[in-house]
Formats: C-alpha cells, sequence, structure tokens
C-alpha cells in the first residue's frame, strides 16, 4: 500500500500522487473500480476522446475513488463537494488538474444516468487566459543548458514546430519526412493528423541524436524497449532547464507551442496558417495569439490614401 494511503475517507489526497499507479490501485482497493472502469474508457475511446483526455479523466476518477476507498455510485454529493473542496486548495493542484476532475465526474455520472448528479458539479468557466510567451534571447539559454543531447533535441523540436509534449512524446522515427521537409504528427486532438514543418536545424540536431542514440521504432524511447518517452520524463527535463537557463516566468512545456505561435504571428505569418500548423479545429482559438503577438502597425493608413497610386 503506498504511503500516502491512509484511513478511509484521507486516503490520496490532491496533488501528491504517483499519476502512473492511480488506476491500477484504484482497482486493486476500490470495489467494482475495475468495472466501472471497462465502461469509462470503452465509452471514452466511441466517443472519440483523445488518448490523453482519456488519461487526466481516468486519473481524476481514479483519485476521488481512492480518496473515499469506494465506488462514485455509491458517493453523496457533499462528498464530491468535500473533494473538489480540498482539490482546489491544494498548492500543488493546477486548475488543469480541477477541471480534469469535473469533466471526469460528469462523464462518469452521465454513463449512469445520473444527471441530477451532475447538475451538483461546479460549472467550469470558459474564461481563457493570455498564455505565457518565452523570448527569443530565453529560448536560447534554454536549449542551451540541458546536458544531454536528447533533451536539447527534444525541446527545440516542440518549438520548431509547435507541438504537444504528447505529440513530440509519440514520433516515430518513420514521421520524420527529410524529403519534403515535414514532420507527420499521428492522432493528435480530436484523433486528426495533419504534417508540421520540419526546421533545418532540427534535422541536423537529429540526425546527430539518431546517430548517438539509435532509437528503434519511437523517436525518443523510454527506458523500457518499445515504449515512447513519458510525459512526466519530458516535463521533470524541462523544469531542470528552466531553472538552469534562470527563467522564472510561469512557464510549462505548453510555453514552447505558444512560442511558436506568437513568433510566426510576428514574423507576418498569417493566423490561418498558423491555426492549420497548430492543428486547432477553431481559428478562435488561435487568434488569442493576436493579443500576445507584438506585431507592427506602424504602417497602418487609410486604404483610399492609396487607391489612386500608380503601383
Amino acid at each position: 500500500m503506498s504511503k500516502n494511503t491512509k484511513k478511509r475517507g484521507r486516503g490520496i489526497l490532491p496533488g501528491v500522487d504517483s499519476p502512473k499507479t492511480l488506476i491500477a490501485q484504484a482497482k486493486r482497493e476500490v470495489p467494482d473500480f475495475i468495472e466501472h472502469f471497462a465502461k469509462f474508457e470503452q465509452q471514452m475511446v466511441i466517443g472519440g476522446y483523445s488518448s490523453s483526455t482519456l488519461f487526466n479523466y481516468s486519473r481524476a476518477v481514479a483519485k476521488i475513488s481512492l480518496h473515499f476507498k469506494k465506488s462514485l455510485l455509491d458517493l453523496d454529493p457533499e462528498e464530491v463537494n468535500q473533494f473538489l473542496f480540498l482539490l482546489a486548495k491544494e498548492k500543488k493542484a493546477s486548475s488543469t488538474y480541477f477541471k480534469h476532475a469535473v469533466y471526469g465526474l460528469r462523464f462518469f455520472f452521465r454513463l449512469y444516468d445520473m444527471e441530477d448528479r451532475v447538475l451538483k458539479l461546479p460549472t467550469i468557466s470558459n474564461e481563457r487566459k493570455l498564455p505565457t510567451v518565452f523570448s527569443r534571447e530565453e529560448l536560447k539559454r534554454l536549449f542551451f543548458v540541458p546536458q544531454r543531447l536528447k533533451q536539447r533535441v527534444i525541446f527545440s523540436l516542440i518549438y520548431s514546430a509547435g507541438l504537444r509534449v504528447s505529440e513530440a512524446s509519440n514520433l516515430k522515427i518513420t514521421d520524420i519526412d527529410s524529403d519534403r521537409m515535414r514532420i507527420k504528427v499521428r492522432n493528435s486532438k480530436g484523433n486528426k493528423d495533419r504534417y508540421v514543418i520540419l526546421s533545418d536545424y532540427i534535422l541536423k540536431g537529429l540526425r546527430k541524436y539518431m546517430a548517438s542514440n539509435k532509437p528503434k521504432v519511437y523517436l525518443f524511447n523510454g527506458k523500457e524497449k518499445g515504449i515512447p518517452l513519458s510525459h512526466n520524463a519530458i516535463q521533470t527535463s524541462f523544469r531542470l532547464a528552466m531553472k538552469l537557463a534562470k527563467i522564472n516566468k510561469d512557464a510549462s512545456l505548453h510555453t514552447l507551442r505558444h512560442s511558436f505561435a506568437t513568433h510566426l504571428l510576428e514574423e507576418g505569418v498569417d493566423i490561418v496558417t498558423i491555426k492549420e500548423l497548430l492543428g486547432h479545429s477553431q481559428i478562435e482559438t488561435t487568434m488569442m495569439y493576436l493579443h500576445v503577438a507584438k506585431i507592427n502597425r506602424s504602417n497602418a493608413h487609410s486604404p483610399l490614401d492609396t487607391l489612386y497610386c500608380k503601383k
């Protein structure tokens, strides 16, 4: 039993567990969790949810089940509120994790036609905060400090192509098309494939990295053969690089993706092209970068002033 496991009602506290063991532990210790989880997973896959969404929702459902050591079907609304209150107070728990907990519970209750329980869950605000963006000088420091070539290549690759961390982790060697200078991103958010830019600099770095590390299937191998490098491993390396580079911004690996979009916009790439490169389904999502980018507006003028000018 985990050292974080205590008496009933005080089991797995928010923010202190190991995500890799939560679901397996819940299957061992929570009555009927195996059956409930099988149905939960089946319906999410049928519904076309991404693997990352399935992981995040499943982790949240497992965590609350372990906290009370009983099935979610046996929880009363007051117990759910108690857990969400603890989660909201926990300093290590992000607002994103709180959302995953609410969404996971919402999905679970709807599986069992418990709409009354869904209505009692808190409403999640759709307010979108402006993203943090690295300066170009910060990026240079960030890419310089890691001692291992593998880490330098991963961070640079995520920025160069605007990738999500899950997309970078799941890249296979065959996804790199050096002839067309494109990278194929498979089964991205919404189960969509797309092509992104392969930078000349990244291609040189990848060739050097592959010659020394000799990956077999996945571009970035994990500890076990045939397994991609985990998100947690990349995140841990990134936090260390941030510290070494002396960057004090509230940033994460996703900030590299935000920086990619913002810098392209500042360099004159149109918003629709950036939308396609990022794999956004809605242009409104991409338009938030208009509020962050430093775009030169000094040439703004009335079109009437140029209407009669000779070209």
